[in-house]
C-alpha cells in the first residue's frame, strides 16, 4: 500500500496532468498500489495540455499535436486536409482535453 502522503503529493504536483472527474479514481488506485507500482507511476512520462496547445496553435494545421498524443490517424487526416482549417480550429478547443484523457489512459495501463 502506497502512503497517503506520498499519493497527495502526487496528485497535488500533477493534478493538471488529468481530467478533474478522474482525480478520486486515481486517488483510490493510487492508495491501493504497493510500492513498486507507485514508482512506475511517478516514473510514467505525462504530456502537458498546455505544451500541446501552443504546439496545436502553430503546427496543429499539420497534424503534429495529434501525432505527438499517438492519435496517428486523425494526424494524417489533419495533414490530407490542412487546407481546411474548421479541423484545426476544432482542435484548439479539443486537444486540453484530449491530452489528459490520454494521461489517465497511460497511468490505468500502469496501474
Amino acid at each position: 500500500m502506497a502512503d497517503m502522503a506520498k499519493v497527495d503529493s502526487y496528485i497535488m504536483a500533477n493534478s493538471q496532468y488529468f481530467p478533474a472527474e478522474k482525480i478520486p479514481y486515481l486517488k483510490e488506485k493510487l492508495k491501493g498500489a504497493d510500492d513498486a507500482k507507485f514508482e512506475l507511476v511517478i516514473s510514467t512520462e505525462l504530456k502537458s495540455p498546455t505544451v500541446l496547445l501552443i504546439i496545436s496553435l502553430f503546427l496543429g494545421w499539420v497534424g503534429i499535436s495529434r501525432f505527438m498524443l499517438g492519435n496517428i490517424g486523425y494526424g494524417i487526416v489533419k495533414i490530407l486536409f490542412c487546407w481546411i482549417f474548421i479541423l484545426t480550429i476544432v482542435d484548439w478547443f479539443l486537444i486540453m482535453k484530449k491530452t489528459r484523457e490520454c494521461n489517465f489512459n497511460k497511468l490505468s495501463l500502469v496501474l
